[in-house]
């Protein structure tokens, strides 16, 4: 008896102590809840009240939501915001022509009335976040349904939202967190005025493009400037020549001082999805199903865009965004796969899955109770693993490459509303439709599109296909085919005008123009088949997993109370905070944790699509007309730290221990991109933009004084 107590104990103890040392550094934590012991302990300097404050500014109201899914910062008393390249890139190419081509020569508004509105686009700040976890789940029963469950939060939520104070002018969100073990709200007020104000050329904010896209050592310039506008009295308003810029409660001082390896940093911003609690079943799935899937297809998607950009200037100017997007998660699953394979993350998720049950031993009850949700996960896992793969290349073919086949299926969706929804799903998909038409190619598209048809003919099980798929299984058959399907189509706007067709005023207008629509009779069998035979089980899946989920992250917080679990990333304002640090990605490989301007100048290939470089720049380098911003004799240009960061976390601020603007997050490293499901201190690292990279290009390159005359600059 006494052997098997001290067993447990034994177990218990080092559980809790690997769980504490894993903390470190890791994790993306709601900001009124920082560890500021460990903080300080790693080397940071300043209250945590400097970094999140409701009563005081702090410097999270100077850190927004930009464009839905990405941070910004700001970083002058007038309104000044710093966000990446990437992120400002669809705003940027919105100004772009072929003679005007901003995005290849850069751009530098010298005045307030030369700054650029750019519709839709939003910043958002926090203004207040409420556990409101015990008002949201009141009434609840274990006994209840998941659609009992959902209906009562829902008129929760409601209820709570009336009740909170909030101005006018200000919104409010209630989240779950923990898979719905715990809810919070956030009061925000969002900007909707925002104009561009400076980017770099493209052969700096994209140096490296695709080749260097999540990779280190990297070298790559990746900000833009934009400014916020309010009306006469500060809040929030539309677009209007009246407005004027927008005075923050808080922006953030830059500092100019040395970076050494080991210094603290952290950084503040908004990441948008991470699943860290999943069971090794749900990993086995990502890592043998569904990543392999989308890899293959993209890669091929790729290969057709690449080609015609690099052959018509003008298609690579329209195509910028979009190739940019789809390789950006191509690249980062084939890295997520690697960094998961290499931490054997399958492995020591097992290994964690049988603690979890082994740490209740002591209450055989739950014990058993936590057996049965390991098992329960890994049976609806294996059964979903019939769908899933027809289900992610349905999403991949017919959704996210081929952007005719996406209208299709879009203008589908409406013709079958029901016509109480009719007018407002009509308003959506004109609005979708005029978004892609804004740089599509029919004929590019046409190729990207045989290509996705024929590897869905050849890859997917017969009972997901469609009669007489097998004559799509040759690329050139296929070919010949959707040239036919594409002259007579309004879609592809052959036939003529598919968005005035839409703009009718009856459901039944519409489906009389378009019942002869080649494109889309082509498509109907393939979404009838998705809905009827893949969607409904991937729908009961979710139904399914988040309930397990819910219990299993449950199971979680109560089986070991000594571990602090930080909440999955769901983009909402988050902290995450580690060391400025190189790594070794594989045997003999170490990196060091800093780039320079050096380094820039080495990768140089004249007139290369990825590697090119303006002149002036190259000018500075040969005079070292570096100004207040070297290091070293060098400039600094990117730095990695061991900061946990995802996707929405791109252009946020990154900070010293005193709370200085450093740095601008924009990417991760290859091999540590699975951070998003399994956090490995050892290879995951973010990367970087040094903030005097970016005073040197706006201050030596643009020659923009006026914009660094705004700054506090800490020296």
């Amino acid at each position: 008896m006494k052997k098997i107590t001290l067993k447990s104990f034994l177990l218990t103890f080092f559980l809790n102590a690997s769980f504490l040392i894993a903390q470190t550094g890791g994790g993306m934590w709601i900001p009124n809840q920082l560890n500021e012991k460990e903080m300080k302990e790693m080397g940071m300097k300043i209250s945590p009240k400097h970094i999140f404050n409701t009563h005081n500014p702090s410097i999270k109201d100077a850190v927004a939501h930009f464009g839905g899914g990405c941070t910004s910062e700001v970083i002058s008393p007038k309104g000044l915001l710093l966000t990446n390249h990437h992120c400002g890139y669809y705003s940027i190419q919105s100004h772009s022509t072929v003679t005007n081509d901003l995005l290849t020569y850069g751009f530098w508004a010298s005045n307030y009335e030369e700054e650029k509105p750019n519709e839709g686009l939003k910043a958002t700040f926090i203004v207040d976040i409420i556990d409101v976890t015990s008002q949201i789940l009141l009434g609840l029963s274990d006994n209840f349904t998941e659609q009992q469950r959902n209906i009562i939060i829902k008129n929760n939520i409601n209820k709570i939202c009336s009740t909170i104070k909030k101005e006018d002018y200000q919104n409010i969100t209630i989240l779950p967190f923990y898979n719905g073990n715990q809810y919070y709200a956030f009061i925000t007020e969002t900007y909707e005025d925002i104009r561009l104000v400076g980017a770099p050329p493209s052969s700096i904010g994209k140096y490296g493009s695709d080749t260097d896209n999540w990779m280190w050592p990297r070298h790559t310039g990746d900000f833009s400037l934009f400014r916020i506008y309010a009306d006469k009295n500060n809040h929030p308003a539309k677009y209007s020549k009246d407005n004027v810029p927008y005075t923050p409660k808080y922006y953030l001082p830059i500092s100019i001082k040395e970076k050494k390896e080991n210094d603290f940093s952290f950084v503040y911003g908004f990441p948008g999805k991470t699943q860290e609690y999943l069971p090794a079943s749900a990993i086995e799935q990502i890592l043998e199903i569904t990543n392999p899937s989308r890899i293959s297809l993209r890669n091929e998607s790729l290969k057709i865009l690449d080609h015609a950009m690099r052959e018509n200037k003008e298609i690579k100017i329209k195509y910028a965004a979009k190739y940019a997007s789809i390789a950006n998660g191509w690249k980062k699953w084939i890295g997520e796969n690697q960094g998961l394979l290499k931490s054997n993350a399958i492995k020591k998720r097992k290994e964690y899955e049988n603690q979890l049950v082994e740490q209740s031993q002591i209450n055989l009850d739950t014990k058993n109770k936590n057996q049965s949700l390991v098992n329960a996960l890994n049976d609806l896992y294996k059964n979903n693993s019939r769908y899933n793969k027809a289900y992610t290349y349905f999403n991949e073919v017919f959704y996210s490459n081929s952007e005719t086949f996406r209208m299709a299926y879009i203008v589908s969706n409406l013709l079958n509303a029901s016509d109480q929804d009719f007018e407002k799903i009509k308003l959506r998909v004109i609005k979708n439709v005029s978004s892609i038409y804004k740089n599509y190619d029919s004929e590019l598209d046409r190729k990207v599109s045989s290509k996705m048809l024929s590897m869905y003919s050849m890859n997917i099980e017969p009972r997901f296909q469609v009669a007489g798929h097998e004559d799509f299984e040759k690329e050139s058959s296929c070919n010949i085919y959707l040239t036919d399907l594409w002259e007579n189509s309004y879609i592809t706007r052959e036939r003529g005008d598919l968005l005035s067709i839409l703009s009718s005023d009856s459901k039944e207008n519409i489906k009389y123009k378009l019942k002869d629509d080649a494109v889309l009779n082509f498509i109907t069998p393939y979404i009838e088949m998705y809905r009827r035979k893949i969607l409904p089980f991937h729908d009961d899946f979710d139904k399914k997993n988040d309930s397990l989920q819910r219990n299993y992250m449950n199971a979680q917080l109560k089986s070991f109370p000594s571990k602090k679990f930080f909440p999955d990333a769901n983009s909402t304002l988050r902290v995450t905070y580690g060391k400025i640090d190189g790594y070794t990605p594989k045997d003999g490989v170490n990196y060091k944790p800093f780039t320079t301007l050096s380094g820039v100048i080495e990768k140089y290939i004249p007139d290369d699509y990825e590697f090119n470089l303006p002149k002036k720049l190259i000018t500075l380098y040969k005079q070292k007309n570096f100004g207040p911003y070297s290091q070293n004799g060098d400039i600094i240009v990117n730095y990695i730290a061991t900061n946990h960061t995802t996707g929405g976390n791109s252009g946020s601020p990154a900070f010293d221990a005193h709370g200085n603007l450093v740095g601008l997050n924009f990417d991760r490293v290859w091999e540590g991109t699975m951070s998003d499901i399994n956090y490995d201190p050892s290879i995951c690292r973010n990367i970087m933009v040094d903030i005097r990279y970016i005073l040197f290009i706006i201050d030596k390159y643009a020659g923009a004084q006026r914009l660094i005359d705004e700054m506090k600059i800490v020296k």
